[in-house]
């Protein structure tokens, strides 16, 4: 736990999901798979898609409508927007700035955060630090992607496993309760498993790159598997021992929604029952960098979540990108 007075804490959600829903029937029209084949292998049973038209900015002005009208500050309170993708409506301006703009919360500055599913418990560490350091009081930090826009539908080996959706949080300091301690890495030895080849300096958008399929999502999923299950297992028993905190006293362990067989792999390494484990994948897909926010905000509803719960959060995510992190949970409900 950080030695320190200042915590920075959740203090409003907000979530956003397209109205479009694609199923896994859908999919058995279109490729050689189905329902059963799909559920089985990953526990999704459907994803949300945007329009035409919409894309990342969009959902992420989404939640943080949301989010104002679950507290009692406005635009004009914010102090700076975190936005963390790997979706960007264009390489630049920055989705933060275009969020700024759109929410009219005239003296906030912002930037994105690129950790792909590890993004929002990043942006969270980064945003956590800031509020520690006592020049900012409001800081919003969002989680979106618009996986949509770099799939390929033709392969089922990635198309079924994603689904656009943000979700967003308001951070705040107390002296109390917030986030208490993270423990984050990475390893660019896994970037030859998880990654999009076409778009950025190395391989610009030419005729070949499209022809070449390079600006679609690439995936080893039998070592991305694997090393999900050992990192987020291993960094969160890491957090558990430095914090002194056992399985049981774990009220809510919320991890990146990839792969229900990753989760409950996790999960029983950790000796955490069902009631300890929030899982909505089934109902979104992984949605990137959102799936942790959107985990929050559903905790909430189903209140799962009351005043000093021990929640732990835990992710992975290209690069390779992974972490947990510990939030005494602060709520009069």
């Amino acid at each position: 736990m950080k030695p320190n007075s200042i915590y920075a804490n959740i203090t409003a959600v907000g979530k956003y999901l397209p109205e479009s829903i694609i199923t896994n029937q859908h999919f058995e029209t279109e490729l050689d798979t189905s329902d059963d084949w799909i559920v089985s292998r990953t526990g999704i049973k459907q994803r949300h898609k945007v329009s035409n038209g919409q894309a990342s900015v969009y959902m992420a002005v989404k939640a943080v409508e949301d989010l104002f009208r679950n507290s009692n500050v406005s635009s004009g309170d914010i102090d700076s927007i975190i936005v963390c993708t790997i979706t960007p409506d264009m390489f630049f301006p920055s989705c933060a700035c275009l969020v700024q703009k759109e929410i009219g919360a005239n003296k906030a500055w912002g930037f994105d955060l690129s950790a792909a599913c590890s993004g929002f418990v990043f942006g969270l560490e980064t945003a956590s630090n800031m509020i520690q350091s006592g020049n900012y009081k409001k800081i919003i930090v969002i989680g979106v992607d618009t996986m949509s826009s770099i799939l390929d539908y033709t392969d089922r080996n990635t198309c079924i496993l994603f689904g656009d959706g943000a979700g967003a949080v308001l951070l705040e300091s107390n002296s109390t309760h917030g986030i208490m301690d993270s423990i984050l890495k990475v390893d660019g030895n896994g970037g030859d498993y998880l990654y999009m080849p076409g778009g950025g300096s190395l391989n610009p958008t030419t005729e070949k790159t499209i022809a070449n399929k390079l600006h679609y999502v690439k995936q080893d999923g039998a070592n991305v598997f694997k090393r999900a299950v050992k990192g987020m297992t291993n960094v969160t028993l890491e957090l558990m021992s430095r914090n002194q905190l056992s399985s049981n006293e774990i009220d809510l362990f919320i991890p990146h929604q990839a792969n229900k067989r990753i989760i409950e792999s996790v999960a029983n390494k950790l000796n955490l029952n069902d009631e300890q484990v929030l899982i909505n994948i089934d109902k979104y897909a992984n949605t990137t960098a959102a799936t942790i926010p959107i985990g929050i905000h559903d905790a909430i509803n189903r209140k799962k979540l009351k005043h000093n719960d021990n929640l732990i959060l835990s992710t992975f995510g290209a690069g390779f990108t992974w972490g947990s992190m510990y939030i005494k949970w602060n709520s009069d409900d």
